[in-house]
């Protein structure tokens, strides 16, 4: 696909990089892999279990299966891309040299709306868990929301080094709560709780195992992607990767084993041990699981621990997404300034206020929803890219090759398009007013940025030089 803009992107002076520059050389793998579970570990303390409200057990369990699937093969397709094209862009960088700047800005609009909002709504269950323990008399959870925000937004402007190594240790406490739980719960469990649900006789396909039938394993799709979501973050890292041709795809499949493991196991336990109706409405699934006692104090202690770790990672994820569309012009340039510590500021603070603004309306489940159409969108996006990169640039260097190609990637595709749809089954009005504001962006872009775009911005130059090597080849011929 070409660009059709009469605008050339201008070339902008070293002093303009130099001002947009990010740390070098901070993760390895083992980090990048900590980082990709930091992302998504809150979504095994909080938000999955609304899922069985929409299908029950067996439902949600298939959906599962199938966004697993969907997340596995997507992420084998990403490491190539990441390996291939190692920038801070992540799926932006994908798909603008696969589609050009429209497909890039689609792409990365689509993801930065996930980014943005994920965290409203993991600050919401962090509300629910501080509540629930009575921590500081606090009843009104705003208030939670705030704090959250300023103080992670606070470490983060220390710099990537010492946020990385944070989100890494609050992981790692995160996990061992897992463990907690899943030992507690082992000994409550009870088969008869995953099938607790009445069964509507009205919907087809229905059973106890598909109390609301075979349509409900569809609109169970989007919270199944809460086990894995922003796990597609961990390219965002590649600029400060020691090697990212090797270190993101390994940290990426590294981090898509633990949290596949993860997520079935706090699934089956969380919903034996109290069943499938009462913790399908709960704010803090895993603490109302094992009822009173000292493990379950424990790990509402810990599950905050889970949730703050995906809270702080996911706004990494939105800062360095925000940065690498500024940087190239995509969005306002002045939000892609870095400090002294090479923190890009106003890209962690402009996004976290508008997340903190929508994490007032204290509706987790609405935001999750909304979260969720920004990624799907963005799977379909980077799947697209992968296999138009394959038929377009099979010479590209690829250090990591994706196992079965675009068979692998198109798995992906066609599961991604679903979810689109099922968000659309869970809330239509949010899914509509998520849809509103990507369809805004475009609008932004196709009206202004697209003609300010600036030619030697990492990402612009690996499109400018594929555009080259297609000339070159044009001309051999």
């Amino acid at each position: 696909m070409t660009d059709t803009s009469l605008h050339r992107p201008t070339v902008e002076s070293d002093d303009y990089l130099a001002k947009r520059s990010l740390r070098k050389g901070t993760a390895g793998w083992v980090l990048l892999a900590g980082l990709g579970v930091s992302y998504v570990i809150s979504g095994d303390y909080a938000g999955w279990n609304n899922g069985l409200t929409q299908a029950g057990f067996g439902g949600l369990f298939i959906a599962f299966v199938i966004v697993a699937a969907m997340y596995l093969t997507m992420v084998l397709g990403m490491a190539e891309l990441s390996s291939a094209l190692p920038a801070a862009g992540g799926g932006y960088t994908f798909a603008r040299k696969a589609m050009g700047t429209w497909g890039g800005f689609v792409t990365g609009s689509a993801i930065l709306i996930e980014y943005t909002i994920a965290p409203a709504a993991i600050a919401t269950f962090i509300g629910s868990y501080v509540e629930s323990l009575g921590l500081f008399g606090i009843t009104d959870g705003w208030w939670i929301y705030l704090a959250v925000y300023v103080i992670f937004i606070g470490v983060h402007l220390a710099g990537v080094g010492e946020a990385l190594k944070t989100m890494f240790i609050i992981t790692v406490i995160a996990l061992l709560g897992l463990v907690i739980f899943a030992v507690a719960a082992f000994g409550l469990f009870n088969p008869a709780n995953l099938t607790d649900i009445p069964v509507d006789a009205a919907a087809a396909g229905a059973s106890p195992f598909l109390p609301h039938g075979f349509l409900g394993i569809w609109s169970a799709v989007p919270f199944a992607i809460w086990f894995f979501l922003a796990l597609e973050g961990v390219p965002l890292a590649a600029e400060e990767a020691r090697e990212p041709s090797r270190d993101v795809p390994r940290g990426i499949i590294a981090a898509m084993a633990v949290l596949t493991l993860t997520g079935l196991v706090t699934l089956f336990l969380g919903t034996g041990a109290i069943g499938a109706k009462a913790l399908g409405v709960s704010g803090n699934p895993l603490v109302e699981a094992l009822g009173p006692g000292v493990a379950a104090t424990v790990v509402n202690y810990i599950g905050l621990a889970g949730l703050i770790a995906s809270f702080f990672s996911i706004m990494y994820a939105y800062s360095r997404q925000t940065f690498a569309l500024s940087r190239a012009g995509y969005l306002p340039r002045w939000l892609s300034l870095t400090t002294s510590r090479k923190a890009p500021a106003a890209a962690l603070i402009v996004p976290g206020v508008i997340g903190f603004t929508l994490s007032l309306t204290g509706s987790g489940a609405m935001l999750l929803n909304m979260a969720v159409f920004g990624a799907a969108v963005s799977y379909v996006l980077m799947m697209v890219s992968h296999i138009v990169l394959r038929r377009r640039a099979p010479e590209m260097p690829r250090p990591y090759r994706t196992p079965g190609g675009i068979v692998t990637t198109s798995i992906a595709l066609v599961i991604g398009l679903a979810a689109v749809v099922a968000t659309f089954l869970v809330d239509p009005v949010a899914a509509a007013a998520t849809a509103a504001v990507l369809l805004a962006l475009l609008a932004y872009f196709g009206l202004y940025s697209r003609h300010h775009l600036v030619a030697n911005s990492p990402d612009e130059e690996f499109a400018a030089l594929d555009s080259a090597e297609h000339e070159l080849s044009g001309r051999s011929e």
